[in-house]
């Protein structure tokens, strides 16, 4: 798994950033994370969505957003039209962004409230995509002027919508990860090694500065410690490998990086709620179901 500390950059003259995605085969799993808001409306897809500790089916028309910080992928099982493309239609923007919009136009404030809430991600109910939906399509051929109106408007309506659900088992305070490089790295090295071994004092090195200052650090801006995170990304990788392989429960342990079977059954069920072979059966159960 190439998992990553996403740059997110706007376009010149623009203050937040919009793409179209679209992908023949399909979309990867690329457990990442990065700064800023996202919102994101999947089409023509089906398989599964994992934000933070949240793992859910997801089908055409789904939409979330994310907040700050908050581990994210999607993992696609099948195109709805087998002849058309896979396609992600994705807003980010920054907390900055938001905090001027809201101070400048008090009309707005709302919408703040609702970003307060996708600290733990958010689902948005089927009426809430339908009126939406359109809008976040027109996007992709709209001038910069037009496009921002468009995101007003999106933003004001998912903000009054009822069916909102949050998303992920994870602190609902905000997390600030952008402005230090240092936790940058430290991030970026995690998300490529936690199958390995990992020491604080490396993770010290990487990041200039003392053991004791690192743990302070390292929990300021994920309210967790450094095992407790590794933990989570390696029980969120296995629950894709679960759901998307018949591979024994002792290898995909091994795989992740618990070299004793009982400590994984232990750490995923305390995570999940469930065993590895429950979340297994469960999540097939799911599969059954959209197919």
């Amino acid at each position: 798994m190439k998992a990553f500390f996403e740059k997110v950059t706007p376009e010149p003259g623009e203050s937040w950033a919009f793409l179209d995605r679209r992908l023949p085969d399909g979309i990867p799993f690329e457990w990442h994370q990065h700064p800023e808001f996202e919102l994101t409306l999947t089409i023509n897809s089906r398989g599964h969505r994992y934000v933070g500790d949240d793992v859910k089916p997801y089908d055409d028309g789904d939409l979330v957003l994310i907040g700050p910080g908050i581990p994210h992928s999607w993992h696609s099982r099948e195109a709805v039209d087998p002849m058309r493309p896979h396609v992600a239609l994705v807003v980010w923007f920054t907390r900055e962004w938001v905090t001027g919009l809201t101070t400048l136009f008090p009309e707005t404030a709302r919408i703040g409230g609702m970003l307060a809430r996708a600290a733990q991600g958010l689902s948005f109910g089927q009426a809430a995509r339908d009126e939406v939906g359109p809008l976040i399509e027109a996007m992709r051929s709209a001038a910069s002027a037009r496009r921002l109106v468009l995101l007003l408007d999106v933003l004001t309506t998912l903000c009054q919508d009822p069916d909102a659900v949050s998303l992920a088992n994870i602190p609902a305070a905000p997390l600030e990860l952008a402005a230090d490089p240092r936790m940058a790295r430290v991030l970026a090295y995690l998300h490529d090694h936690f199958a390995e071994p990992v020491s604080v004092s490396r993770m010290a090195e990487l990041a200039c500065i003392s053991n004791s200052a690192f743990h302070r650090m390292f929990k300021r801006h994920t309210r967790m410690t450094m095992v407790g995170y590794i933990n989570r990304l390696r029980i969120g990788r296995a629950c894709a490998m679960l759901i998307d392989s018949a591979m024994p429960i002792a290898t995909i342990a091994a795989e992740v990086g618990f070299t004793n079977l009982s400590l994984f059954n232990r750490h995923f069920a305390r995570a999940k709620g469930v065993t590895p072979s429950n979340f297994r059966k469960r999540h097939r159960s799911m599969l059954t179901t959209l197919s």
